[in-house]
């Protein structure tokens, strides 16, 4: 059977910005030779969700349409390593990663939730998420970052492997 590919859910479901913004993403983690899963399990049976990994670690994870028709999401995670946490990049792609830092601001359900801290890049975080970045609807800039994110988890991944 034939799996529709990423690449045609966002052209079918995102217009604009958003759909060219998302394409060129791709794009990059397929030049990256990142490996796609679309997971179709439990909550995310009837969503449009994959998991974006290299060298079996998890790179990001990205949902289209999940929240808010013609909107698209992207998490990342650092695979358990410090990979974010004092690589050099520019001051602009720092801050927009720390805009897009994500912050645990709910409950757990009645218990008590004591998320992540973490570095990135040269900044200490408290209650993070174990995906540590969340970036909604990102914009150009934006995906600039993100593809800097991309890179980096891939030379952290490639070298754990030897």
């Amino acid at each position: 059977m034939y799996e529709q590919s990423i690449e045609l859910f966002i052209s079918e479901t995102l217009i604009g910005e958003a759909q060219k913004n998302a394409l060129e993403f791709v794009v990059h983690l397929r030049k990256n030779e990142m490996q796609f899963y679309r997971d179709k399990n439990g909550y995310w049976e009837d969503k449009l969700y994959w998991h974006i990994s290299c060298n079996n670690e998890y790179v990001c994870f990205i949902l289209i349409n999940g929240y808010q028709d013609g909107h698209w999401v992207v998490w990342f995670e650092d695979g358990g390593s410090d990979c974010f946490a004092d690589f050099p990049i520019d001051e602009r792609m720092k801050k927009i990663a720390w805009a897009n830092v994500d912050i645990f601001k709910g409950d757990c359900g009645g218990g008590q939730c004591e998320g992540l801290r973490k570095v990135i890049f040269g900044k200490e975080f408290e209650s993070l998420y174990r995906t540590l970045m969340c970036f909604n609807n990102p914009d150009a800039e934006t995906v600039e970052c993100m593809k800097k994110l991309v890179e980096i988890s891939k030379m952290t991944f490639a070298k754990n492997t030897h």
